[in-house]
């Protein structure tokens, strides 16, 4: 790590240890499903979003209708770098899965080349004890990290940009990033592991020939990511999946058929009453986008 990071790295901590005694809130679960009646058409065109995204002058947010809310001060996980350090970067994020997946299972069924093999479409993702889904988290950290980063510079190129639509496939998510010509991306998740387990963890691609010359930049990326969001989040390196956090992976579509460095993390564990807490937490949410963006900066510079 750079002297740069480490001094970054010192203020992210020392932020924290001023709030660190500030108790996260629990949210509220999220709404019922919609009925039957109110489900939108299975579709992946809707979901897509343009490999070159303008900037705005109002900031991306999640919808405030399915958006945690909470009563709990913002975590001040970094500050934003002066000026456009990503200027003329493209950054791909893809927050894993959709809002209406549960609504088409025989679309989530069908089979795609993940780069060595066959695998599911896509899945409806983990949800908490409590109802609050995977796909909601996910998207909620990619719009508040696509803010991030634009206000950086940068062009962004997300795989969906609702939460209520279903799809795309996992192949289909990984060629958009690649059409992009991406400097680096991330796919974001949080896992549904055993109750007792808690942490995050750093999933990293295995060489399998579309991703071969990308291999130790995503180890390189992975070890910024880590280190990062250990010293800064407040959520541990998982008890239960790899070691120290990190988990080489041959069987998903993200990671072997990225052309561009790329990492899938897992922010915590959905059925974890300790991580539930945290990752249903808006404060939280802003936090990871936060120390994503940092990483991804450093990464990048």
């Amino acid at each position: 790590m750079t002297h740069g990071r480490r001094i970054r790295l010192q203020l992210v901590v020392g932020a924290l240890a001023v709030l660190g005694s500030t108790v996260l809130a629990a949210c509220s679960s999220t709404p019922s499903p919609p009925s039957a009646a109110s489900k939108s058409a299975p579709t992946t065109t809707s979901t897509l979003a343009s490999t070159a995204v303008p900037p705005s002058s109002t900031p991306t947010v999640p919808s405030t209708t399915t958006t945690t809310t909470t009563t709990t001060p913002p975590l001040t996980g970094g500050t934003r770098p002066a000026g456009q350090p990503l200027a003329g970067k493209i950054v791909g994020i893809d927050p894993g899965h959709n809002g209406q997946n549960y609504t088409d299972p025989s679309f989530l069924n069908q089979q795609v080349f993940n780069g060595r093999t066959e695998e599911d479409c896509d899945t409806t993702g983990t949800e908490t004890d409590s109802g609050y889904t995977e796909a909601q988290f996910n998207f909620n950290v990619a719009q508040y990290l696509l803010t991030d980063l634009k206000a950086e510079g940068a062009q962004v190129v997300l795989t969906r940009t609702t939460n209520d639509g279903v799809g795309p496939c996992v192949d289909q998510r990984a060629q958009l990033i690649n059409n992009a010509h991406a400097d680096v991306a991330i796919d974001i998740h949080a896992d549904g592991g055993p109750p007792d387990g808690r942490g995050f963890a750093i999933l990293e691609p295995v060489a399998d020939g579309p991703n071969d010359a990308v291999i130790s930049s995503s180890e390189a990326f992975g070890s910024d990511v880590r280190s990062t969001f250990l010293a800064a989040t407040g959520m541990p390196v998982s008890s239960y999946d790899g070691t120290n956090g990190v988990v080489a992976r041959n069987d998903l579509a993200g990671l072997n058929l990225a052309t561009e460095p790329k990492v899938l993390i897992e922010c915590g564990n959905m059925r974890n009453a300790a991580d539930a807490t945290l990752l249903t937490s808006t404060s939280f949410q802003q936090n990871v986008a936060r120390i994503l963006a940092i990483a991804i900066t450093d990464f990048l510079r």
